[in-house]
């Protein structure tokens, strides 16, 4: 199992979830509105910094996770979009 952090640009949160959905990834967690400095800049939500994040998590089967990715990618490649994918391994859920 891989435990999945998804960060994307708030705008493309709803794209995001149904590409969940399109990928059978029923259970998910979703953080709205989050700030922080990155490779994509600043996203601290006030007049100076409008833009946030949307930060996903989501636990799914290993071998399911490259499909995922590419499924993901390729829509932000095709729309100049910036997304993030950090993954950790998962050796118990209780």
């Amino acid at each position: 199992m891989k435990l999945l952090m998804i960060i994307v640009d708030t705008d493309c949160r709803e794209e995001l979830e149904v590409l969940l959905h399109r990928n059978d990834v029923v259970a998910y967690s979703e953080i709205p509105n989050a700030h922080g400095v990155g490779q994509s800049g600043v996203r601290m939500g006030s007049r100076a910094h409008p833009r946030t994040s949307s930060i996903f998590f989501t636990v799914i089967d290993e071998h399911r996770v490259a499909e995922l990715k590419e499924t993901i990618c390729s829509y932000c490649e095709a729309c100049a979009k910036n997304m993030r994918m950090i993954q950790w391994g998962v050796e118990e859920i209780v």
